[in-house]
């Protein structure tokens, strides 16, 4: 018996100890990618930021409220793609919702500008959440932040999602997107929150840099 419990205290001290050196190694490629990803991105950043201007009135970046870890709220920052009066006009467009459960996403959104239309397609409006990587309200790689009125919809499993940071990309990213339900992505989320490792990390890394060639399912 006390051979037994000898070994599961082992295992539990060297899981605790594998599970604070991936954190670290997390933060270390955290740290490391978002700032390669601010200097090399620039040019693309500046760009962006003007074109943005000159296409429609308004902030080039916008902060909006979301849900991360341990469910506590921050500004994620995103480039402003849509008009700005966009979340007053979105009432009229429930009816032509094409994502089921809390979500609104429809194709051929009308208050989409021309040019959030293109960095949609390559998530370059995701850019300016290198920074909130750098702050640590997110991750390189972690489930998709939810809005909180999404969050007071969910299910009592789909919580989970929160027990780590949110990221700028996760299965949901590689694997579909918009094609990929609700409830099949929520499930995405809490297969990555138990299988996470730095390899899997890494793959996702990769896998999404594709997406900046442009993503059919991205809207």
């Amino acid at each position: 018996m006390e051979i037994e419990k000898a070994r599961e205290e082992e295992v539990i001290i060297e899981s605790y100890e594998k599970g604070i050196i991936y954190k670290f190694i997390k933060r270390l490629i955290d740290l490391i990618g978002s700032i390669c990803g601010v200097i090399l991105l620039s040019p693309i950043i500046i760009l962006t930021s003007i074109l943005i201007k000159i296409d429609s009135k308004g902030p080039v970046v916008f902060a909006q409220e979301r849900v991360g870890l341990n469910e506590k709220n921050f500004k994620m920052y995103k480039f402003r793609s849509m008009v700005v009066n966009a979340e007053k006009l979105k009432d009229e467009l429930l009816n032509k919702n094409e994502m089921s459960g809390p979500m609104f996403k429809m194709k051929d959104d009308p208050r989409v500008t021309k040019i959030g239309k293109f960095i949609r397609k390559t998530s370059i409006d995701e850019l300016p959440q290198l920074i909130n990587v750098l702050k640590g309200d997110m991750s390189l790689v972690g489930p998709r932040p939810n809005l909180p009125k999404e969050v007071n919809r969910f299910e009592p499993w789909m919580k989970e999602k929160f027990n780590v940071k949110p990221g700028l990309t996760c299965y949901w990213q590689v694997m579909g997107r918009n094609d990929i339900d609700f409830e099949e992505w929520m499930k995405l989320d809490i297969r990555y929150v138990r299988e996470r490792n730095t390899l899997i990390d890494l793959k996702l890394i990769f896998k999404t840099f594709w997406v900046l060639f442009g993503d059919k399912n991205a809207r």
